[in-house]
């Protein structure tokens, strides 16, 4: 897919998140946390711009979504420090759910189209495609567009309605 289907498919992934986001903390954290998933959902495709990295290769795995969500949560952990080490382990929890998350979103994005993904590679070699739709498809990236926008903001809304 290209950076619209991909920041809808990330949004549609996020919208459980950004719901118990919203009931619980507010829609603040929700928000930025969402603009975190929509700032990140391409990050996979950083493969294209890195010589002698294969399109839809290490980038494309469940490794490198464990790799993307460490990281994540390191960042969450340190931004949760001043807060005690319930706000530590909550940051970094949720840091990790929102990078593996994106990185997860932006597979199952790749696994509809003809070219597929390769996510244990190099463990395993297994390939999957559902062969739906062409990556290139304008109309398929903006439908998963328009479906995650509407499906995280009625996720967050509902959670601030819940959380009163």
């Amino acid at each position: 897919m290209y950076r619209n289907g991909h920041v809808g498919a990330a949004l549609a992934a996020y919208s459980p998140v950004g719901f118990t986001l919203a009931a619980l903390s507010g829609i603040e954290l929700a928000a930025g946390a969402g603009a975190v998933v929509v700032s990140t959902a391409m990050l996979p495709d950083l493969d294209t711009r890195v010589p002698f990295v294969t399109h839809r290769g290490i980038t494309h795995t469940v490794w490198f979504a464990l790799a993307v969500g460490l990281v994540f949560a390191l960042v969450g952990g340190v931004l949760g420090i001043e807060g005690g080490p319930v706000a530590t382990l909550t940051l970094a929890g949720l840091g990790f759910v929102v990078g593996a998350g994106t990185v997860v979103s932006h597979l199952l994005a790749d696994v509809i189209t003809p070219m597929g993904i390769r996510p244990y590679a190099p463990v395993r070699g297994d390939h999957y495609t559902l062969d739906v739709v062409r990556a290139a498809n304008p109309v398929a990236n903006y439908v998963l567009l328009v479906l995650g926008v509407t499906v995280a903001g009625a996720a967050v809304l509902a959670g601030t309605v819940v959380g009163g």
